[in-house]
């Protein structure tokens, strides 16, 4: 029989400010412009979410050749390199950027010390999208480390002046002993000023760090291609707790919570809330009997929208069913 009594939930959990403002992004072209409006990549990595906008009116598409001319095109949450910005910009397209102003943050940093004559070291995943729309801020000069074998390979052509930039949704830990690897080979190298992990992906990892020794498994919602949400799960393993990442609840197995007496359930920066409640719904149904919360820390980041999405005279975009 199973004996799964209490649902632990972490906090913060789920949706960022960058992710908010991202999602609003869409949905207020669609509102102003109407459909369809086209999003290059993923505009966040969750397939919940994707789905809800495809519904409404959003295409999502990689290359620009596949927007028709004078189409309305959204830059995704994670950022563009050079190149997409130029081309967009030669193509015609009206254009609204919803690359976090996090990643913006790093792109400008990385802009102003080419000037000065830097190279860089990235810490990140490739192929991921926020590393690629970094590193094509640049035409070169960059070099991808992905762990800290790699650090030991990269030849950069002057060490003298030498730059650190991360990956905003990195494991904390892993990104310090990268970093840590980095500086030890190039002891002059130029560390930023904050750390580029962004304030919710430390968060949601600090939360987990509480929750997985007091739970017997973590549940992660959230998509495959999210980074941040990965790295709760590989979080919670590390830690010597049994952990699972679900795209949504009926991906759940029964298995997991088999016998377990404490589940403790978090959500990925990208992932909805509403996937967290039908989780929760799930685990219900499965025998959980209560549902309570770890103290954390509380967000309240808000960051602007661009210039052109107001809607005069229309209702309020409302993104109450995602939350």
């Amino acid at each position: 029989m199973n004996t799964a009594q209490d649902i632990v939930l972490a906090e913060p959990r789920g949706f960022c400010a960058g992710v908010d403002r991202a999602i609003e992004i869409v949905e207020r072209a669609l509102a102003k412009f109407g459909a369809p409006i086209y999003v290059r990549h993923e505009i966040v990595h969750n397939t919940y979410v994707v789905n809800d906008l495809k519904a409404k009116g959003a295409i999502f598409i990689e290359a620009l050749s596949d927007v028709p001319p004078g189409a309305t095109l959204v830059f995704s949450a994670h950022g563009v390199p050079k190149s997409v910005e130029r081309e967009a910009e030669e193509r015609g397209f009206q254009v609204f950027d919803a690359t976090c102003p996090l990643v913006s943050k790093v792109h400008v940093e990385v802009a102003k010390l080419r000037k000065e004559g830097y190279e860089f070291i990235m810490i990140g995943h490739k192929g991921h999208p926020e590393v690629e729309g970094t590193m094509g801020q640049l035409d070169g000069g960059i070099h991808l480390v992905e762990d800290v074998q790699d650090v030991a390979r990269i030849q950069p052509a002057q060490e003298a002046k030498l730059a650190v930039v991360t990956q905003t949704t990195l494991s904390v830990d892993d990104a310090a002993g990268i970093s840590a690897a980095v500086k030890a080979r190039f002891p002059q190298v130029r560390e930023p000023k904050q750390q580029d992990i962004c304030y919710a992906t430390q968060n949601r990892q600090d939360a987990v760090k509480l929750l997985a020794p007091k739970v017997d498994v973590v549940i992660v919602v959230g998509s495959p291609t999210s980074s941040n949400s990965n790295r709760l799960r590989e979080l919670a393993a590390k830690l010597g707790t049994e952990a699972y990442m679900v795209d949504s609840a009926d991906e759940l197995q029964p298995a997991w919570v088999e016998g377990k007496q404490r589940i403790g359930l978090t959500a990925g920066a990208s992932a909805p809330d509403i996937l967290v409640r039908q989780v929760i719904e799930r685990l219900r149904a499965l025998g959980a009997v209560s549902v309570s919360k770890l103290a954390g820390i509380e967000e309240t980041v808000k960051f602007p929208l661009p210039k052109g999405l107001r809607l005069e005279g229309a209702a309020e975009v409302n993104l109450e069913h995602l939350r």
